[in-house]
């Protein structure tokens, strides 16, 4: 992979600081999730910037803003097939965390069908329209949001539902969180020929309504004795929590480089351990072979998924 790309920015880096300079005038770009939080300060700093954006919700979609299910494949398959056009930029930001197992109709662990197999079947049905973006401006990205808690757990292939081993929230969200960033690796690798690649994008420590399902005592902890409103201690503004996502998106210090995972606007190192879970990239995100073995699972699981 080579040395680690390193840049001017760091934790205290805002979305206007990275984005100074860049012009998206004429691109085409779909942020998912921007009801509100990161994917809502995306979206606006990419308009900002000139990039004609389709934001999209899960639920109670109006006007301009379409509906996208990222866990109803149906939903992805309605989305993609309206698409047309070429397509530059997309942002794969929607998540969550689920307190409780659950599974989609078609058996799949719910936090990895919403985290990351409708993001895979969003980009894979989207390959089409990024080919012709990056036809047309030489280059398209991917930015899928992944988190440091992908250090609680890497992608379980002999049990990614939950059937046998018992189930927690932190486990479920870190296996998801492991598959985005290996969804970059698998898709540069095939991609890039195409002028398509993807990184993954870490935002860091950023009060959203994301936290909404979080265990109450383990989000106390964080939170400390914050008042309401105030940014926590440790924790990013809005503005700096999106300046990772933003930075992948727009600067050219990573024109051409995909399959890679970054924090603070810069490439993180690969740790040995959970580092605390709060830094570093384990290096079974950046593996070749589980990014292959996903890449075909997750091929399986839509096809299972929509019948």
């Amino acid at each position: 992979m080579g040395d680690l790309i390193t840049t001017p920015y760091g934790f205290g880096s805002t979305t206007a600081e990275v984005s100074a300079g860049a012009d998206l005038t004429g691109r085409r770009a779909i942020v998912t999730g921007v009801g509100q939080g990161l994917g809502r300060q995306t979206a606006l700093a990419l308009a900002a910037l000139g990039a004609d954006v389709t934001g999209t919700v899960r639920t109670g979609a109006s006007g301009p803003v379409p509906r996208l299910d990222l866990a109803d494949p149906a939903s992805v398959a309605a989305f993609v097939d309206a698409w047309h056009g070429p397509l530059h930029l997309l942002v794969c930001n929607a998540g969550g965390i689920l307190p409780e197992l659950a599974r989609t109709p078609a058996g799949v662990e719910l936090q990895l069908a919403a985290n990351h197999l409708g993001h895979f079947q969003l980009a894979t049905g989207l390959y089409d329209a990024l080919a012709a973006g990056a036809a047309e401006a030489g280059e398209a990205r991917i930015v899928t949001l992944t988190s440091s808690g992908h250090l609680y757990s890497p992608v379980v292939f002999d049990d990614l539902h939950f059937r046998y081993r018992a189930y927690s929230d932190t486990l479920g969200y870190g296996q998801a969180k492991t598959a985005n960033v290996l969804f970059g690796v698998g898709a540069t690798a095939r991609w890039a020929a195409a002028g398509i690649t993807a990184n993954a994008a870490m935002p860091g420590p950023t009060l959203t309504g994301f936290q909404r399902n979080m265990d109450p005592r383990r989000l106390r902890e964080r939170l400390g004795d914050a008042a309401p409103g105030t940014v926590p201690p440790g924790f990013k503004t809005i503005e700096q929590g999106a300046a990772t996502t933003v930075f992948l998106a727009v600067s050219p210090l990573v024109a051409g480089i995909g399959g890679r995972y970054f924090e603070d606007c810069a490439e993180a190192a690969v740790v040995a351990d959970n580092n605390g879970f709060r830094s570093g990239v384990a290096p079974y995100a950046l593996d070749p072979g589980n990014a292959d073995r996903l890449w075909t699972e997750s091929e399986r699981l839509v096809a299972l998924s929509r019948g």
